[in-house]
């Protein structure tokens, strides 16, 4: 059975956004594929990336991420951002997982042959030992062996005022000072465009920059590729007459005879059901309009004047049509959810471009 949507995802693209970051950022790189690599697809971006130079290792969100990582032999270190369950941590040890510690509870509950990153909260207020605390849990760590690396998480890198990001890279530098030689890492994607080469660092980990999105005041930092295309099948081509409406609601009417494709893409695929009224696809060179209500598997595109048939295969968004950052804002997300939210029935198509 034929997919009705695929994500094309370029090597290309994202070798290029990799190789850029971390020549800015001037360290290698972790790169975040959680949520299935933001929606592009973990066995397809691995494969992507898993010979550059520019990757150290992969950070996955789950256990069972991290599992499958390490199932696709990746061939670099993967770290877990998040704690792992006591019943967990035995087994994600021997996978040669790193762990993500913060608590005394969580470093009691490590087997010997675990290896961990010390998570420090600076600020974000999600996870991580305060400061005053992380130097009493790293030193415990490095007396048992298990301390491996040292990070913490910006919290508003992204805001043009980097005055809290600074403050945050201080406090952590105040607890890195007492674990010399320690893997230290903490800049995200904001953080690798906003401070470039940041002292003292040995890795960055740049998310949603490595796929090919920044803040909008950042764009100019570094010419960035979408790495996904996505494309949807045209399932049937019909009139709709003048008077006549498209889709629930009947938000749309037909001030003249129009010819529409309904194409194979909907909600339920990731595309923003809230894009209704605003959305646009490209077609043969040319933005058409979305007619109606967005669908669960299907949306309606004014094809008038093309010669568009069953089963051909349309532009969704992408790096040379609709940019993704534009549909996300039709839909009132953000680039993260637009992606994240890229349903299973997607089908994920690596090429070398």
């Amino acid at each position: 059975m034929q997919p009705r949507a695929r994500a094309h995802l370029s090597a290309e693209a994202l070798a290029h956004n990799l190789r850029g970051l971390s020549e800015h950022a001037g360290v290698p790189l972790i790169l975040p594929v959680k949520a299935n690599a933001y929606g592009h697809g973990v066995r397809e971006v691995v494969q992507a990336s898993r010979e550059l130079p520019q990757v150290w290792g992969y950070a996955v969100a789950m256990p069972l991420e991290a599992a499958e990582l390490v199932g696709l032999n990746p061939g670099k270190p993967v770290l877990l951002l998040t704690p792992a369950a006591p019943d967990e941590v035995q087994e994600l040890a021997d996978l040669g997982v790193l762990l993500n510690v913060s608590t005394p509870e969580e470093v009691q509950a490590l087997p010997g042959n675990a290896r961990v990153h010390l998570k420090v909260d600076t600020g974000m207020n999600r996870l991580g030992a305060r400061p005053e605390q992380a130097a009493e849990l790293g030193s415990a760590l490095r007396e048992r062996g298990q301390l491996a690396g040292l990070y913490t998480h910006l919290a508003s890198a992204d805001d043009p005022d980097l005055g809290s990001a600074r403050r945050q890279l201080e406090l952590f530098s105040q607890v890195q000072a007492a674990f010399p030689g320690v893997t230290a890492h903490a800049a995200n994607g904001a953080g690798v465009l906003a401070f470039g080469r940041l002292p003292g660092m040995d890795l960055a980990r740049p998310g949603l920059a490595s796929y090919g999105y920044a803040p909008p005041h950042l764009a100019q930092v570094l010419p960035l590729r979408p790495v996904m295309t996505l494309r949807a099948r045209v399932g049937a081509v019909h009139t709709v007459r003048t008077g006549e409406s498209v889709s629930y609601g009947g938000l749309w009417t037909a001030r003249h005879d129009t010819r529409a494709a309904t194409v194979q893409v909907g909600y339920a695929d990731g595309y923003p059901r809230n894009a209704t009224g605003q959305a646009r696809l490209w077609v043969q060179g040319q933005r058409r309009e979305v007619l109606g209500r967005i669908c669960m598997d299907q949306l309606m595109l004014d094809v008038s004047g093309l010669n568009v048939q069953p089963g051909d295969w349309l532009d969704v968004w992408g790096e040379d049509s609709v940019h993704p950052a534009e549909v996300a804002a039709w839909g009132g997300v953000a680039e993260y959810e637009l992606l994240t939210g890229l349903g299973m029935r997607v089908e994920r198509v690596l090429s070398s471009s």
